[in-house]
């Protein structure tokens, strides 16, 4: 069944003009993206029973802010690392 359901929804999608291609596949990343940061969120909140337990001090939204800005600046300095990399590679 999953089968013809995949079957069916590809025939769509070829139906489509590669602009409404290109919105499908933004849609689908947005789903993914929503579901990951979902998973996320209840795997921290899994563990705030242990936290608490342990003593560890609650963290305030600004804290938690601050904390979310690093690690995406973390992020951005691994993706442009990865990127002058990548770019390296291709001059050689």
């Amino acid at each position: 069944m999953k089968a013809t359901f995949e079957q069916s929804l590809m025939s769509k999608i070829r139906t489509l003009s590669p602009q409404q291609v290109a919105e499908v596949e933004d849609f689908v990343e947005f789903l993914a993206t929503k579901a990951r940061k979902r998973n996320a969120l209840n795997r921290l909140l899994a563990i705030a029973p242990a936290l608490e337990a342990a003593g560890a001090a609650p963290m305030s939204e600004d804290d938690i802010a601050a904390e979310v800005d690093a690690v995406r600046a973390e992020r951005l300095v691994r993706q442009a690392g990865s990127t002058s990399q990548d770019s390296g590679a291709d001059r050689s």
